[in-house]
């Protein structure tokens, strides 16, 4: 049975299975649309430049294509979200080796995505930050998901006082204006939607932990 369209993750069962035809164009797009901004995030917070970070990403995807055709997934050894942090912590390794023990080619003024100097923020990809690292922009990558289907689900103008409430920082009285509801309703609005988006993030969890 196809997987529903609105499910911006798939399983991990599935979406392995799915990879493993090199001919599936569609399947590596889901693949690489839904994970990209996980794994290039992870990079940049590592302290690598965005450049470096472009290449951790490609090098990431590689690597999972390669291991595809005889890759067998098995959740009593580990998560996929373990599994694929592995993948991303080798790439990023393979990114600091190629720096050089003084960091040749990268000069301390060349500045990394998120403002800070290289040679002032290395990653260690063998340390604990980077594994809490891995797990915040894994959370972050599920709330996007969650709240990109939620949106699609809800009604524009429910999903509009909430973006204006919650995310833009409208005040209350602003938002009720603009669309002449009380403002019990855009707490309201707020509030259920927030459930939907939470329930979203747990259905998510359940198919790729």
């Amino acid at each position: 049975m196809a997987e529903p369209m609105d499910e911006l993750i798939p399983t991990r069962a599935t979406l392995i299975q799915r990879l493993k035809d090199w001919q599936d164009q569609s399947s590596w797009q889901d693949f690489f649309d839904t994970y990209w901004k996980l794994i290039y995030g992870v990079a940049i917070k590592g302290g690598l430049t965005a450049a470096e970070a472009q290449d951790v990403v490609q090098e990431t995807m590689i690597s999972v294509a390669k291991h595809m055709p005889t890759f067998e997934y098995d959740p009593a050894i580990g998560s996929f979200k373990t599994w694929l942090l592995n993948m991303t912590r080798w790439r990023i390794t393979d990114q600091l080796r190629k720096r050089g023990p003084f960091a040749a080619g990268h000069p301390a003024s060349e500045d990394t995505a998120t403002g800070t100097r290289t040679v002032d923020k290395v990653a260690d990809p063998t340390c604990r930050d980077l594994d809490a690292l891995w797990n915040a922009e894994w959370e972050k990558n599920l709330l996007d998901a969650a709240m990109a289907t939620v949106k699609r689900r809800l009604d524009p103008q429910k999903y509009q006082i909430f973006d204006l409430y919650v995310n833009k920082e409208w005040p209350p009285e602003k938002v009720a204006a603009t669309f002449g509801i009380s403002i019990d309703q855009v707490y309201l609005a707020k509030h259920r939607t927030t459930e939907l988006i939470k329930e979203e993030v747990k259905r998510l969890e359940s198919k790729v932990s």
